[in-house]
């Protein structure tokens, strides 16, 4: 089972405030894989009642929701507002999401109240992936579906090798193990997990470019251990240089490493903790 991640929430959430006005611009492959998530609904029957976006950031999955299924109650959740004050603007006029601004380690619903869980993108954000799907499990229906997508170690894996030849620090997300979703998902008694991954691939031309993209995309390194500290000249210099040695056909390459995983909700579950509220309860936005 893997060991949770020491991740800076308050740093997370600034990071994904700050980037909110241009994220769209920027997070190409993010929209991508979200079109992947969608589309590998067409495989699975089910007609959600209510469904839950999980960080689901300025909610370009949302409209596609909607859309496949028109007839359900979408609700948004995020932990950064400025992300959320985004998601609200999907749909429709007389259609809209509703939106909970909260973090996914602790979801503020009521337990059996969810028929699809979609979240594309946003795991690698939790402290403490077991415990996350255990939370999802607590608000999912029995047979409710799971699906998501997160990243695996491969990802950034030129960006972390060029900044271990400058200082040897962590400066890089820590990315979990597909092995350790699936794992998590079996400890969370979650039925029939489902793990696959690919990998791609975006190139950029500077190093400048690169993390200029990443910063307004908000990812960026939240790890409670990492070197704070502005970037400086010198250690850019060092930086840039390291890269170099990635360079392809001119272009550098930065990796992601995508991880799918799916699986249904238990047929019983517990119902302990707090009183949380029902979906029912949450105005339109």
């Amino acid at each position: 089972m893997a060991n949770p991640v020491a991740i800076d929430k308050r740093t997370a959430r600034t990071q994904f405030s700050r980037a909110a006005a241009a994220y769209d611009d920027v997070a190409v492959l993010q929209h991508e894989i979200a079109e992947r998530l969608i589309q590998r609904l067409d495989y699975i029957v089910c007609e959600p009642k209510v469904i839950l976006d999980v960080g689901c950031g300025t909610g370009r999955a949302i409209d596609a929701l909607m859309k496949r299924y028109p007839k359900a109650k979408v609700i948004a959740l995020d932990f950064s507002l400025p992300m959320l004050k985004k998601s609200a603007k999907r749909g429709r006029w007389l259609k809209r999401p509703a939106c909970l601004c909260a973090d996914m380690d602790h979801l503020p619903l009521a337990a059996n109240s969810v028929d699809l869980v979609f979240s594309s993108s946003a795991f690698q954000w939790t402290s403490d992936v077991s415990a996350a799907f255990k939370e999802i499990q607590r608000v999912i229906k029995p047979h409710g579906l799971l699906m998501f997508s997160s990243f695996g170690p491969d990802t950034l894996k030129e960006l972390r090798e060029a900044w271990l030849q400058v200082d040897g620090l962590p400066h890089v997300h820590h990315f979990l193990d597909m092995h350790d979703y699936g794992d998590a998902l079996v400890g969370a008694q979650f039925m029939d997990p489902v793990m696959d991954r690919e990998d791609m691939t975006l190139t950029y031309e500077s190093v400048e470019r690169l993390l200029k993209d990443l910063k307004q995309a908000g990812v960026t390194n939240a790890d409670k251990q990492r070197r704070k500290g502005l970037l400086g000249k010198e250690r850019l210099q060092q930086l840039k240089a390291a890269y170099e040695m990635h360079r392809r056909d001119e272009r550098l390459p930065l990796s992601y490493e995508v991880i799918y995983g799916h699986a249904w909700g238990a047929v019983q579950q517990r119902q302990e903790g707090a009183v949380m509220v029902s979906p029912e309860s949450l105005r339109k936005s």
